[in-house]
């Protein structure tokens, strides 16, 4: 199976995605899920979103892909982040 490929995005690129992208990535290592990670900013999705198979955002995303978009919030604020690990690691491992 190839390597799933993961992609942070945030309004700037900077901020909310990286804080994000830590603790999937976290969660990942500690299931044994292995993949590659990229951080962007929101606006990218229209140019490389195809390119993943999944992405995982912190703010609203308006460009249309195919590609299953999550969003993070939950992970930043601890509130329901559990379901939204459980759809990450169901995506990366089908």
């Amino acid at each position: 199976m190839a390597k799933k490929k993961v992609l942070f995005v945030c309004a700037t690129g900077v901020a909310t995605s990286t804080v994000v992208e830590e603790k999937v990535i976290e969660y990942c290592k500690e299931r044994g899920i292995d993949a590659d990670f990229d951080q962007r900013n929101v606006a990218s999705i229209a140019q490389i979103g195809e390119d993943f198979d999944l992405i995982v955002s912190t703010c609203q995303v308006t460009s249309q892909v195919s590609t299953p978009i999550v969003n993070g919030l939950p992970i930043l604020t601890g509130f329901g982040d559990a379901a939204v690990y459980a759809k990450i690691a169901e995506i990366l491992t089908a």
